[in-house]
């Protein structure tokens, strides 16, 4: 398989949990894997010191099964679907099972710690936090920290790690409390600016507005074709009026509902034109569009750049 095909399929394939601690055996044999066989019922949860785990290669590049909040402390860079953030000294990172990613550690050393969970493990007990997660799937989920967040946040992993070795018969509870607290720990270092209070009827819209854009991608073959791609197509799926919805969607996140079908659009253009050898009007018409040029004149929009100019520059 070409080696751009094979990296589009792993992008496809997501890593499961089995993966994932498939992959950490390799450098680490040690490594006690748990049973993964009620994960559907109970989910899964577990955390890592990064000094331990974290391999010295870069990790794949494709989306996850499982949630991920991360305690860097060290230098590196993360690789999202249409952007390349370094990472010197400390900062957080939430990730989701919606954007693929791969980080690449360019320092020798990698402090910290790192959690993984299913969303069920925290669904059953806490809801906001599923929403607070996804309001960052389409924003950097890169937080910034200095040196006395870090000391919060790694007080706050201690104490998962504490109860995780521990016998306490609600140890799971108690652990949910603090992936909570971690989140709303990181929700206040945000600028003051995003921490807007809004009704739950439009968080509820936005959440769902959110989750059925998502459900679209990734694009995984030349027959498949976008449903909704307008916010007209979204009201009408989710049977409100359109003005509703787009209020609803501005009012939580701040971006307008065109912006964000857009954006999302414009990241799988990105992805199958680096992942795969599609040509453009078979891209354009996955993507929704009836005519080449009309991609053409969107692409260019979205990144300043015909999307042949884009493929051209991957491949010099």
């Amino acid at each position: 398989m070409p080696a751009r095909n094979q990296e589009f399929y792993n992008v496809l394939k997501s890593e499961t949990l089995q993966d994932f601690y498939d992959r950490l055996k390799i450098n680490r044999p040690e490594v006690v894997v748990p049973s993964l066989g009620m994960v559907n019922d109970i989910g899964h949860f577990n955390v890592f010191k990064r000094s331990v785990y974290c391999s010295a290669n870069p990790s794949p590049y494709n989306r996850r099964d499982f949630y991920k909040i991360s305690l860097i402390i060290g230098c590196g860079i993360l690789h999202f679907p249409n952007e390349r953030i370094e990472v010197k000294g400390r900062a957080l990172l939430f990730t989701n099972p919606n954007v693929p990613y791969s980080w690449e550690g360019t320092s020798e050393t990698q402090g910290g710690y790192f959690c993984l969970f299913t969303e069920n493990f925290m669904r059953k007990k806490n809801e906001s936090l599923k929403e607070s997660l996804l309001w960052r799937i389409h924003g950097c989920p890169l937080i910034r920290i200095d040196e006395h967040q870090e000391s919060i946040f790694m007080e706050l992993f201690l104490k998962i790690m504490e109860e995780m070795n521990g016998e306490y018969v609600h140890k799971y509870d108690l652990i949910r409390n603090y992936v909570n607290l971690i989140v709303h720990e990181a929700i206040k270092v945000q600028p003051a600016s995003t921490d807007i209070k809004h009704s739950n009827a439009s968080v509820r819209l936005a959440s769902l507005f959110m989750e059925l854009l998502e459900r679209q991608f990734p694009i995984g073959s030349t027959d498949h074709v976008l449903e909704l791609k307008t916010a007209h197509d979204f009201a009408a799926k989710l049977a409100v009026h359109v003005n509703h919805l787009n209020h609803a969607v501005k009012e939580v996140t701040g971006k307008t509902t065109s912006e964000h079908i857009s954006k999302r659009i414009a990241n799988e253009a990105v992805a199958l034109l680096k992942h795969t050898e599609w040509n453009v009007s078979q891209i354009a018409y996955c993507l929704g569009f009836e005519y080449p040029a009309n991609f053409n004149i969107f692409f260019r929009r979205q990144m300043q750049g015909t999307p042949k100019s884009f493929r051209q520059v991957l491949t010099e």
